[in-house]
């Protein structure tokens, strides 16, 4: 394996449930202005019951490709927007469009300005790919949402089940994966059948002696509903239903023997630090990104009001 050829693989077929997309124009400080653009997410079904609903997200999707050609996801996206193409929410269950992606997991980050600490909030999604109409049959439910990526372990935990949320125990595998452009991605994936915990808990992991090796497995992102009774004062029941929602990347496969770590031919550990480096001067840029897109905000309320009231 190349150093520089890190895997990471999501494969996503099913129902179109629904989308979230919008046509764009690039601004005039773009690399290209006035490039139409389309942005958003669309929502895989991958379970016939239709209750496991995977989300892609596009983030800059335009009309041709880099080297001129018409640009068929686009076309699928423009389609889905313009009602050509049915989603289970809009047209009904019947008419919904079967779809396949090839995606890759990426991270969806920001501060979380609700809390006086601002903690980085990182929540895996897929990101980009091609998407196909599937006309004939869809694969067999265990391969409709599945994730395939190489992995630097850096920790495991052992996490009892919560029976009130109806989730059971599981090992936490914690390390990095890594994007197309070799960027490190902190990420945490779940493992959930007692020989594969057992083999997770017992690898030992840990930030100065890592383990690099290939994991594959399923993604899972469900909304339990939960009814409680509670009895009166005076007999009678009263039921309360209660929802969560349950997303998971859930491995089922490990290499039998991991990469060789800190070796020329996989990954140093000097490497992982310098791509550490790196994601720490990426954060630095999104906190400005941030601080700047508030004060605009801000600025533009106050000139707001003052034309409002100024008379």
């Amino acid at each position: 394996m190349s150093k520089k050829n890190f895997i990471n693989q999501t494969h996503l077929e099913g129902y179109l449930y629904s989308h979230k997309l919008e046509e764009a124009e690039a601004g005039p400080t773009s690399a290209h202005p006035g490039t139409k653009y389309i942005r958003g997410d669309i929502f895989i079904a991958t379970d016939e019951e239709r209750l496991n609903v995977i989300p892609v997200h596009y983030t800059y999707v335009t009309p041709t490709t880099n080297s001129g050609a018409a640009n068929r996801t686009y076309a699928i996206l423009k389609n889905i927007i313009d009602g050509k193409i049915g989603t289970h929410m809009d047209d009904g269950p019947e008419k919904a469009a079967m779809v396949r992606v090839d995606s890759s997991i990426a991270l969806n980050e920001w501060h979380d300005q609700r809390d006086p600490n601002h903690p980085l909030v990182s929540q895996k999604r897929n990101e980009g790919g091609f998407i196909h109409l599937v006309t004939d049959r869809l694969k067999d439910i265990e391969e409709r949402a599945t994730f395939n990526t190489d992995i630097v372990i850096t920790s495991t935990k052992r996490i009892e089940a919560n029976d009130e949320r109806g989730l059971p125990e599981k090992v936490i595998v914690k390390g990095y994966i890594f994007n197309f452009r070799g960027d490190v991605l902190p990420v945490e994936y779940s493992v959930l059948s007692p020989r594969p915990m057992d083999y997770f808990e017992n690898i030992g992991a840990t930030k100065n002696n890592p383990v690099f090796t290939r994991v594959s497995g399923q993604q899972v992102s469900q909304t339990i509903v939960k009814k409680v009774e509670e009895a009166s004062a005076w007999g009678d029941t009263k039921i309360t239903t209660v929802s969560s929602s349950y997303k998971d990347f859930v491995i089922t496969f490990a290499l039998p023997v991991p990469y060789e770590w800190n070796d020329e031919s996989t990954l140093t550990a000097e490497e992982l630090a310098e791509k550490l480096a790196k994601r720490e001067l990426d954060l630095a840029e999104l906190t400005k990104r941030e601080d700047t897109y508030r004060k605009n905000k801000a600025s533009a309320a106050i000139t707001t009001n003052k034309a409002t009231y100024d008379f």
